[in-house]
């Protein structure tokens, strides 16, 4: 087992000295403190500058113009898509994509569980 960085872990030190009544306990409150699935959204978001091209705009000596939000999302084999966020979609694809962080750690830990019951023989 390994620690992961996070508020929702128990650590592996600290699951072996719980009792498997405990490991489910915990195991139960985990998966209430999942956000609802349709709300996660895997990728990243990037913020860019750009330049117009126009010599005379302020953005020929400045940063350019934006900042313009992106999702970036890649697949194995694949290269990344990206595709823009209007700013008044932002804090909700931030949202989700915090979401899609926090149910990978919630699954972490429950599969950590679900390890640990298996490794003492005790029914999952």
């Amino acid at each position: 087992m390994y620690y992961l960085r996070t508020s929702y872990l128990c650590g592996p030190l600290q699951m072996t000295e719980l009792s498997p009544a405990e490991l489910r306990r915990r195991r139960k409150q985990l998966l209430r403190k999942l956000p609802p699935l349709e709300t996660v959204l895997r990728g990243s978001l990037i913020e860019r500058y750009k330049r117009c091209g126009n010599p005379r705009c302020r953005c020929a000596n400045g940063p350019g113009h934006g900042p313009k939000f992106y999702l970036s999302v890649s697949h194995p084999g694949e290269s990344p898509h990206m595709e823009y966020v209007p700013q008044a979609e932002l804090a909700v694809v931030s949202e989700y994509l915090a979401n899609y962080a926090r149910v990978r750690e919630i699954l972490e830990e429950i599969s950590q569980i679900n390890n640990e019951l298996l490794r003492r023989r005790q029914p999952l």
